[in-house]
């Protein structure tokens, strides 16, 4: 008999639509003899659909949900269709999603899910304190620095001075807390310093601000609990000046993906290593694409990123479809994972 999966999507973040668009690719794999779709989307505004609103939007092909129907807590009926599965696949990117609340929710409630927990999700989405974290283990990252809004709004010359003697341009400017590129902007001089702030703390109080990596980027997919393993390694080579939202998302894009990427093996398998060593760090389980530059120096870690696209096109299941897993069977081995660490804590 099949298992019901919830799967949760949408959300309050800015990453609302590429949600809806991994949720579809999601939903369209998962093995209809192993699983039953029970799907929940989450608006713009945060609140929770039934099944039955939820596929109502997405047979009229919305972008994005919009409905109003409050809190969560007040929508019986969605608690309800959540309450009646055996597992939750969290597919929410951003903020409201991928941050650990949608996580520990899951956790009060006392139902598995797919991908990492809580203090794992919080660090990933967190790139100052992923960043941190990283540094303090050793693990090479670009010079960074951390700033709060009210610091610029108080002290703007002084965050001027801070990165031009600190951090150097051209640079980068990422809201702490965000994804899929939202909010980020390449930043090479003083004069585009005030915008990339402002375009920053629209999605976040806490900015990062980044020195320029010049090198190939590649990602590395892992998948496990307890001995987790790697996937082989890809390249991504960007048709913008960097690798944007537009350039992962618009159709138009012309940037490349590489599979294997187009590095020496034993770099790539030093990627690899330094893959599932970061996913441990942050206690990760489940699943999650790890990025890194190769440059001329050595191998530079980016980020983790523990609710990876699910589209078409992303990276993460074409990794491992490249290194013999299909993309139905890994999602069944995602959510098999799910299980097997509720089941575990549960025994504690």
């Amino acid at each position: 008999m099949a298992q019901r999966v919830a799967v949760l999507f949408g959300g309050r973040s800015g990453e609302h639509e590429v949600s809806v668009l991994s949720a579809k690719s999601v939903m369209a794999a998962l093995d209809p003899a192993r699983w039953e779709v029970v799907p929940i989307a989450i608006s713009r505004t945060g609140s929770w659909l039934t099944p039955e609103e939820t596929k109502a939007g997405l047979s009229a092909d919305v972008r994005g949900f919009e409905a109003d129907r409050g809190p969560v807590l007040r929508n019986a009926e969605a608690l309800s269709a959540l309450a009646a599965c055996e597992i939750a696949f969290p597919l929410v990117h951003g903020t409201y999603g991928e941050d650990g609340t949608l996580q520990g929710f899951l956790e009060i409630a006392g139902m598995p899910y797919a991908g990492a927990g809580v203090a794992a999700s919080a660090i990933g989405m967190d790139k100052a304190l992923m960043k941190a974290l990283f540094s303090e283990a050793g693990i090479p990252v670009p010079q960074y620095g951390v700033v709060r809004s009210w610091e610029v709004e108080s002290f703007e010359r002084v965050a001027e001075r801070y990165v031009e003697e600190e951090i150097g341009y051209p640079c980068f400017v990422k809201p702490a807390n965000g994804g899929s590129s939202v909010g980020v902007t390449r930043v090479r001089s003083r004069e585009e310093l005030h915008e990339a702030f402002r375009g920053a703390f629209a999605y976040d109080d806490k900015a990062v601000i980044e020195s320029a990596v010049t090198g190939i980027e590649v990602e590395c997919s892992v998948l496990g609990n307890e001995h987790p393993e790697a996937s082989i390694v890809g390249e991504i080579t960007p048709d913008r000046e960097f690798y944007s939202y537009e350039s992962k998302y618009d159709p138009t894009s012309h940037t490349e993906l590489h599979i294997p990427a187009r590095v020496p093996p034993e770099l790539a398998e030093e990627v690899r290593e330094m893959a599932v060593r970061m996913f441990k760090l942050m206690g990760c389980e489940g699943y999650a694409r790890v990025d890194f530059f190769v440059t001329a120096g050595g191998i530079v870690a980016n980020e983790v990123n523990t609710i990876p696209g699910f589209t078409s096109i992303s990276m993460y299941p074409k990794l491992w479809e490249a290194s013999g897993l299909n993309y139905r069977d890994l999602l069944t081995r995602i959510l098999e994972l799910g299980f097997s660490r509720h089941e575990r804590r549960a025994r504690r």
